[in-house]
């Protein structure tokens, strides 16, 4: 799926492209059975989603650091289909200590899990340490999530072998991956001030979600797990992700206006992985515009990933020591 065909909306294999919206890809799917945790469901494509699946019949829990957006995002979904199962939980992605809060309060509701989708992402941020002292994008984009993704596993696991529908993780990335520090990630010095450049550090963050996928992705098929995970680029959408560059980014649309999708648009790609029958048994995969696409050498460099994997456990366990949690989640 090149320029031509995000420009055009040009159908790919998959029988959508980048002017298919959300409601469009799922449309005669029925995903009354489904629990779906989404990151970040407040607004933007992050909420679209949950309104979607919602209106498939899925149960939405909505992972948000800011409760009242999350309850005005919830009331609208409401308003729109009355019918919707939303619950709101408390989540704030760069800090350790509100995932482990977050995961015992959805383990404390009971319910089974079929669906995660990794979506919240702050942007282009300048340079700053999270209250466990990484580096903020690093640490919410990425350390977050895969501390989230780890200490829901063995939920989703269960809810896999027990009902027999394959379980999805999803980790929303995007085309900056590409963007990145040379090295791709920068292992030894990744809270490095002096080195820090707000784009190359979401770059980086945006490739570790792929590097995370895939080998999450090849650790559940060596396991023999029926989960899939796969990551996605939405598209440019211009969102509150843009808050650091709002200006920059309004005068670059200006002259780009054909490159960007709204906002039913950029939650189709995230969608249509997380549900449609399509993509089922496909994992380790990247999406762009409903289609499989191939990502950056970096992002296919499987020795990387497994680097990744391994630092980003040393760093959560080492982070975990000095706030007195660990990283498996007994506490």
């Amino acid at each position: 799926m090149g320029l031509y065909s995000l420009i055009t909306g040009r159908r790919g294999p998959s029988g959508f492209g980048s002017a298919s919206t959300a409601e469009e890809v799922t449309q005669g799917i029925d995903a009354t059975n489904l629990t779906a945790i989404i990151t970040g469901g407040t607004g933007g494509i992050g909420m679209e989603t949950a309104r979607v699946l919602s209106k498939r019949g899925a149960h939405v829990v909505i992972g948000a650091r800011n409760m009242g957006a999350a309850e005005n995002a919830k009331t609208e979904i409401l308003r729109q289909n009355a019918n919707a199962r939303v619950t709101l939980l408390q989540l704030d992605l760069s800090s350790i200590k509100s995932i482990k809060a977050f995961v015992r309060e959805f383990h404390a509701l009971h319910l089974p899990l079929n669906l995660l989708i990794n979506n919240a992402g702050v942007m282009f941020c300048p340079y700053q340490l999270s209250e466990d002292g990484i580096e903020l994008q690093f640490a919410t984009n990425h350390i977050g999530h895969f501390l989230l993704t780890n200490l829901l596993l063995d939920t989703m696991k269960n809810t896999a072998k027990t009902s027999g529908v394959e379980g999805r993780i999803l980790n929303v990335s995007s085309v900056a991956h590409i963007y990145t520090y040379q090295e791709g990630i920068q292992f030894d010095s990744i809270n490095d001030i002096c080195s820090y450049s707000d784009k190359r550090a979401y770059g980086q963050s945006k490739l570790a979600n792929i590097l995370h996928a895939n080998e999450l992705s090849r650790q559940l098929q060596e396991e023999g797990v029926n989960i899939t995970a796969n990551s996605v680029h939405p598209g440019l959408i211009l969102t509150n992700l843009f808050q650091h560059t709002a200006l920059l980014m309004r005068f670059l649309k200006f002259f780009s206006f054909y490159l960007w999708k709204n906002i039913p648009q950029g939650a189709a790609t995230t969608c249509y992985v997380a549900l449609h029958p399509s993509v089922k048994g496909v994992t380790g995969k990247y999406f762009a515009d409903c289609n499989e696409v191939t990502p950056s050498k970096l992002a296919r460099d499987e020795t990387l990933a497994q680097k990744l994997w391994d630092f980003s456990v040393k760093l959560i366990n080492s982070v975990s020591k000095k706030n007195y949690l660990g990283f498996d989640d007994t506490t």
